[in-house]
């Protein structure tokens, strides 16, 4: 196993994000799923300056996209930005996509669920097929009922995975697993060999350690099953707007270079642009408490 994180909690310059991160010894990143920002072959160069590849990318399904729209032409841009997703990923070398297969936020469905699963089945088919093509593989992520309907377990994400490919796999992230499954160890277990991805922050959104996961047991059960792959953490702490606030200084009150999709992105996750202080300190936290475990 090893350390690596998505870089689409706050907006600053690439090489920011990887000097931060290699200071605190990460190997990896997921690129934000936003292929129109990366120049590939720039990018590559300033990943391999700084000693950090390219792990993955998630798939940041903003306003239409979604693979179970009931509008086929939703559908098929949808399948098409996946697409240009995982071509990015193989031009920057990278492994594997997380695919979160409908929108963000949206949490009353298009249709019935035989008509749905038809729909996201066929979708994602097609976007395996050209992940296939470009050597890069796909993982589905379950998401909390809170930020979609249609997957929230890893049972259903495996479902999905075994309706495309044998070769398809799942991601997991600790902190909706802790809110959706019966028992997350089993649930680890469940997975087995098809865990491509695992996405870490604490039960409380916070980086790891600052909340209440055994992240001690977490990770002997990823060792259990022969986990090798990455650690990617994703923290989205929670802005506290009260005087309870444990994090005063914890919102850039004059942000730059954020659009306004991935700003409301962030805000819909209960969270804000956050200073670079408190993010420097989020993923020190989340280092240090990890890497003493997989090391």
């Amino acid at each position: 196993m090893h350390l690596s994180t998505h870089n689409w909690m706050r907006a600053e310059p690439l090489e920011t994000t990887l000097k931060r991160i290699k200071k605190f010894g990460y190997e990896s990143i997921e690129i934000s799923g936003e292929p129109e920002q990366y120049k590939t072959k720039e990018t590559r160069a300033l990943l391999k300056e700084h000693g950090i590849r390219c792990w993955g990318a998630v798939t940041l399904m903003l306003g239409e996209r979604n693979l179970a729209a009931k509008n086929q032409g939703q559908r098929e841009r949808s399948v098409q930005y996946v697409k240009d997703v995982l071509t990015m990923v193989s031009e920057l070398d990278g492994e594997i996509i997380t695919l979160v297969p409908a929108t963000v936020g949206k949490v009353v469905p298009d249709g019935t669920e035989e008509e749905e699963w038809k729909w996201v089945v066929d979708a994602t088919r097609e976007c395996f097929t050209h992940a296939k093509k470009v050597g890069v593989k796909i993982a589905v992520e379950p998401l909390n009922r809170f930020e979609t309907y249609l997957f929230n377990r890893g049972a259903q994400a495996l479902a999905l995975a075994d309706a495309v490919s044998p070769e398809c796999g799942v991601c997991l992230d600790a902190y909706h697993i802790h809110m959706e499954e019966f028992n997350v160890y089993d649930a680890i277990r469940q997975a087995g060999k098809r865990l491509f991805d695992f996405h870490v922050a604490d039960n409380n959104r916070f980086a790891a350690g600052l909340g209440q996961i055994d992240w001690p047991k977490i990770v002997a059960t990823l060792r259990e099953i022969g986990y090798d792959g990455a650690l990617t953490n994703e923290f989205v702490a929670p802005v506290d707007r009260t005087p309870a606030a444990p994090y005063p200084d914890m919102v850039e009150r004059n942000p730059v270079d954020i659009s306004p999709e991935q700003l409301k992105f962030i805000q819909d996750h209960g969270s804000s642009v956050l200073t670079e202080k408190f993010y420097t300190d989020q993923m020190r936290i989340n280092a240090e408490t990890l890497l003493a475990l997989i090391k």
